[in-house]
């Protein structure tokens, strides 16, 4: 009861200064994993949870899912076709030099053997768009930076588990089977196209209509029902979520509409309580055993990393060097690296605690810079209109004179 405590204050508190949060750098995302923090063994002892409890893998499983479902929803067909150069480019090259730049370091900076090294590569390679929300979510923000950053985050987590599940068996010395990953990932896009797709097309019967009200439920249940299918199959849940989230705006726009305000707040909900669990995490104890090196290589992977992997994707677009720059800046590490560290720390590898340590720290240091950073880079990419621009009233005054 204490965790529930501590969320409804939290979130009592974030919803009092969001009007404020929207206009500086206050961050509604770092004051959550602060009171996590706070409330934690490396606090005042307030609640007890470690890296093995069944919440934190649920809270994050969760979290994920219902952002990457909503997400998909501002990337219908048409958006992820327009945006293709851009959002392939950044899979394409700019996910694996990212890998590969944070493996590098890791061995040698952190004496992991390269199976280990790459593994966490990979584990820190997804992006988050939730701490990128002043940017994403803005409408002044120059569309294709928008695409590019929701279209990137919500497909490189599921790109991205391949790779950790072939990595994690190299370093436990287990044979990795990559037909059974191959055949996680396929269903789960089948799932994810199909479900959503068989409900809309129901819908469209005259005898099936929906209560204006109860509007909003109908894409909730969809979500429900492919939660439970994917894991059920053991299909890839996330990879399901953005692709059924896309399928559903794409063919029923006016559902995905009604949604939208209550898939926000499901998203912003989960996304809080899993920040306070996840602080709670942090403690002085886990970060004092990291070494320097280890701390230099979570700043290289933030500031460094994803910076440069993203500038040399993106050479020779049409985008403006602001743009490129802020691409390049917001890759915020998030609820994918948190269950794939959580993989990590499960999996019984030599150095699990060790990679989940750096992908703590790394995590914890992503959510201070971006969601800190995102509301002035948003206001340096916005359009202002020209200053001599008639206003509607001048218009309506000139008609009536």
């Amino acid at each position: 009861m204490a965790l529930v405590l501590a969320f409804g204050v939290v979130l009592l508190i974030s919803v009092s200064l969001s009007g404020v949060a929207a206009r500086t750098v206050l961050s509604t995302a770092l004051l959550f994993l602060l009171a996590g923090a706070l409330i934690g063994q490396g606090g005042f002892g307030l609640v007890k949870i470690a890296p093995h409890d069944p919440l934190v893998t649920a809270l994050a499983d969760i979290a994920l899912f219902t952002v990457l479902f909503t997400d998909g929803q501002r990337a219908n067909v048409r958006a992820l076709r327009e945006g293709w150069r851009l959002s392939g480019r950044a899979l394409g090259l700019g996910m694996p030099l990212t890998m590969i730049g944070i493996a590098v370091p890791a061995h040698f900076l952190v004496g992991l053997d390269w199976p280990t090294a790459l593994l966490l590569g990979a584990i820190l390679s997804p992006t988050d768009p939730v701490f990128a929300a002043a940017i994403v979510g803005r409408d002044d923000v120059p569309l294709r930076l928008r695409r590019l950053l929701n279209v990137e985050s919500g497909l490189n987590d599921g790109l991205a588990l391949p790779f950790v599940l072939i990595f994690l068996a190299t370093a436990a010395h287990a044979d990795s089977d990559l037909g059974t990953v191959g055949i996680e990932l396929v269903l789960g896009l089948v799932l994810g196209i199909a479900i959503p797709a068989l409900v809309t097309l129901a819908w469209r019967l005259k005898v099936l209509t929906a209560e204006p009200r109860l509007q909003a439920l109908g894409p909730l249940a969809i979500a429900v029902m492919l939660y439970a299918a994917c894991h059920l199959t053991h299909a890839n849940p996330y990879l399901a979520a953005f692709a059924a989230g896309s399928t559903l705006a794409t063919m029923d726009k006016l559902a995905a509409e009604h949604f939208e305000p209550l898939g926000d707040l499901l998203s912003e909900i989960t996304k809080f309580a899993a920040l306070l669990v996840f602080g709670a995490l942090v403690t002085p104890e886990r970060l004092g055993h990291l070494s320097v090196g280890g701390w230099v290589l979570a700043v290289l992977a933030i500031v460094l990393v994803r910076p440069a992997a993203m500038l040399l994707s993106l050479l020779r677009t049409k985008m403006s060097g602001r743009e490129r720059a802020a691409a390049a800046w917001f890759g915020p590490k998030g609820f994918a690296s948190v269950v794939y560290g959580l993989l990590a720390l499960q999996s019984g590898i030599p150095d699990a605690e060790l990679v989940f340590d750096l992908v703590t720290v790394t995590i914890a240091l992503s959510i201070v810079l971006h969601s800190s950073t995102d509301v002035p880079v948003a206001k340096a990419l916005s359009f202002e209109p020209p200053d001599n621009l008639p206003t509607g009233r001048q218009e309506t005054e000139r008609s009536a004179g």
